[in-house]
């Protein structure tokens, strides 16, 4: 595996897409990626492709939390 190559599995960030991505192939110059939560795969270019850090992976969570926070009243 070149160095630059994120593995089958590895939780990405498509800076193209603005969005997270899980590996599920790797061919050529493209990742095959799906959404954390299941869906359509989509094709994103290696280039525009990098790994997920900490800040990525908590501010989906977040924004669905703070959704979430205002339509039952506050969390106990």
């Amino acid at each position: 595996m070149p160095d630059d190559e994120l593995a089958v599995g590895s939780v990405v960030y498509d800076t193209v897409a603005g969005v997270l991505g899980v590996v599920m192939e790797v061919y050529g110059t493209r990742y095959a990626l799906r959404p954390l939560r299941g869906g359509r795969e989509w094709d994103a270019l290696r280039e525009e492709v990098r790994p997920a850090t900490v800040a990525d992976t908590l501010s989906p969570a977040l924004a669905e939390r703070n959704a979430n926070s205002g339509r039952w009243g506050p969390v106990t």
